[in-house]
């Protein structure tokens, strides 16, 4: 039976190990779906919308910009809009 107090300071438990699951590349594919800003290749940052476009099947492309900063306050735009 487990002790119900907390481990000392600086000890990590066994089921807080950093073993990578097996299915990581799985995992990692699901997350970036759900992802509305992702990194190009060229360097620049694009923003898609978080639903699927109906005709393509593929997210909608929101804009692309230089810098994440600039992808993060369009973003902000977009849902004070889309709340409005």
């Amino acid at each position: 039976m487990g002790s119900i107090l907390p481990p000392a300071i600086g000890v990590k438990p066994d089921r807080f190990k950093t073993a990578r699951p097996s299915n990581l590349r799985r995992w990692q594919s699901a997350c970036e779906e759900y992802r509305m800003i992702r990194k190009l290749k060229s360097g620049e940052y694009r923003l898609y919308s978080r639903k699927k476009d109906a005709k393509s099947g593929k997210a909608k492309n929101l804009g692309t910009f230089k810098t994440r900063a600039a992808a993060e306050k369009h973003e902000r735009a977009v849902q004070f809009f889309k709340r409005a």
